[in-house]
């Protein structure tokens, strides 16, 4: 009991100092950054140890009680041989998976942090490096999507292998950024497809002239405006809508054929989206299988890395965070350093 409580003395002088370093730190922080400065941060993570550090502890708890001493001691002494070794032995991961998220909306709002993240990745990738994108989008403006298909494309001309990883939609302008990549994977229920172009808009033109009200519609160009919301449509406007759409649509073939081109793109270009199995036999895409389980395995061969840059949050919640992460860590060091002394003692 002695022991224990010199312990959590330590443990709470420690985490005092711990506390006003932080404190001290981000407030220097925030003092030299003004306002105009940097409003996200690169967050980089090695999966390949986060995988084995859960992996160790989930050993740790199914073993005997009686055997826990000793796979903890094995573990520290493989630690310490590739500490000491220093350099990649033959089974160590060669090369490098870089990790990257996108999740899209109607305006394909994350297509700018992406962008921002490939410049980062093509900056730092060597030669056999792998990309892997977790997509995920069912879709939205044309141009949007149109652009963070050009930011994937950039990975191909950077000489990268890509793998796009669908678990759930990749369907429309997802689709169009999806068959960007090099290697294309789903779950076998991802929803894949709906290579089509789809457009809408309301007509108030009777409901204003039954109130007696005009609306002025004044354009500069045969085309500047087709379809209104306001004034009367014509049969003309309607057509060079519909002939819009329709060179959309070929634009979207083009692309898709251009980078998948064992498929038969009349057949799939219908409009119609298909589950991961369906996808597959009809060219969609490359294999079945969720993003998990496909970074698992490459974590056999490779590297793999996660990269992603995220809003900065307010310094009252930075510090905060800082805090808590800080106590909480050592707080498990403490009970991990506890249960190890109560090992050795049995």
């Amino acid at each position: 009991m002695n022991e224990w409580l010199m312990d959590m003395g330590r443990f709470v002088v420690q985490m005092s100092i711990l506390t006003l370093l932080v404190m001290v730190v981000v407030l220097v922080i925030a003092k030299v950054r003004n306002e105009a400065g940097e409003r996200v941060r690169l967050r980089v993570e090695e999966l390949n140890g986060r995988l084995e550090y859960r992996r160790r502890r989930l050993a740790l708890a199914a073993s005997e009680p009686s055997a826990r001493k000793r796979l903890a001691k094995a573990f520290r002494r493989d630690d310490k041989s590739r500490s000491r070794a220093g350099r990649k032995q033959e089974n160590e991961p060669r090369g490098t998976v870089w990790v990257l998220d996108f999740h899209g909306d109607l305006k394909a709002a994350g297509v700018g942090r992406l962008a921002e993240e490939i410049s980062a990745v093509t900056a730092a990738a060597a030669e056999g490096d792998e990309v892997v994108i977790r997509l995920e989008s069912a879709g939205g403006l044309v141009h949007a999507y149109g652009l963070g298909a050009a930011q994937v494309d950039r990975l191909r001309e950077a000489g990268l292998t890509t793998t796009v990883c669908v678990d759930k939609v990749a369907a429309s302008g997802g689709y169009l950024m999806a068959c960007a990549a090099d290697h294309l994977r789903a779950a076998p229920f991802a929803v894949l497809g709906s290579i089509g172009v789809v457009a809408q808009l309301p007509n108030v033109h009777r409901l204003l002239k039954r109130h007696d009200i005009d609306v002025e519609l004044l354009t500069a160009g045969e085309y500047k405006r087709t379809l209104t919301v306001f004034g009367e449509n014509t049969e003309e406007g309607r057509e060079k809508f519909q002939s819009d759409l329709e060179h959309i649509h070929e634009l979207f073939k083009r692309h898709v054929a251009q980078r998948r081109p064992g498929l038969d793109i009349e057949a799939v270009a219908t409009g119609e989206v298909w589950y991961g199995h369906d996808a597959l036999d009809r060219g969609l895409v490359d294999a079945l299988g969720t993003s998990e389980a496909y970074l698992v395995a490459r974590m056999n061969e490779a590297r793999v890395v996660s990269v992603r840059l995220e809003a900065r949050q307010p310094i009252g919640k930075r510090l905060g965070v800082a805090v808590r992460e800080a106590v909480e860590g050592g707080a498990e060091r403490l009970l991990e350093r506890l249960d190890a002394s109560r090992w050795e003692k049995r």
